[in-house]
């Protein structure tokens, strides 16, 4: 059966997903983009992200991997998206991604204002969801057929699909790095009333790697 997962969702020692202010020349939030060494380094994320050789395998590539595998729908929030926030101004901005997105499948972008789907390459369409969390998880399954639906973040996304308990199965990886501010993802959620406990950790050089599921 299709699962909604999270997969690849990097936390700061302090429990944060992303830095504050994000802007152009900070898309993860200032500091935001320290908590990703154990991604960055690994070959999946080479080969799938910015198409290129090289990269290490081990214990954090096999995550990168598993992240990947049976995905055939993400949903984005606004702020993965861009940094644009309100009325689109145009249509030139398509994502922080270049010509061809690091998705491969349809995926669903969360907002309030209305924008046409952007076909990209690699098999990447955006779609822009205005009527919430529900409506964009009933068309990601559809488009998704058998296969799983990934949430891509930000913070906010994951929170409001926490709260709603629609979350199957999380990977965490938590990062030996202090963000002090930003986006925290556990504020006010109780992970234990919502149903969830952590089924698996390994630890690595540069990430605590964490499994939930459902209790």
């Amino acid at each position: 059966m299709s699962k909604l997962r999270v997969n690849g969702f990097t936390l700061s020692l302090d429990g944060y997903g992303a830095g504050p202010d994000q802007t152009l020349e900070h898309p993860l939030g200032v500091g935001g983009e320290t908590l990703h060494k154990w991604l960055v380094t690994t070959r999946t994320f080479h080969q799938m992200v910015i198409g290129k050789d090289g990269g290490a395998t081990g214990v954090d590539d096999d995550f990168a991997i598993r992240s990947f595998e049976n995905v055939g729908a993400y949903i984005l929030g606004r702020n993965m998206f861009g940094p644009i926030r309100g009325e689109w101004p145009d249509d030139n901005w398509k994502g922080w991604w270049g010509d061809n997105p690091p998705y491969h499948v349809p995926t669903f972008v969360l907002t309030r204002y209305k924008r046409a789907p952007i076909t990209m390459e690699g098999g990447t369409t955006f779609y822009f969801v205005t009527d919430g969390i529900h409506s964009a998880l009933e068309q990601a399954k559809a488009a998704a057929g058998s296969k799983d639906v990934r949430i891509g973040g930000g913070v906010s996304t994951f929170r409001q699909y926490l709260q709603e308990r629609l979350i199957d199965e999380m990977h965490l990886a938590i990062s030996p790095v202090l963000l002090g501010s930003g986006e925290h993802l556990f504020a006010g959620l109780d992970m234990v009333k919502l149903g969830y406990r952590c089924n698996e950790q390994v630890a690595t050089a540069n990430a605590l790697h964490v499994m939930i599921g459902r209790a």
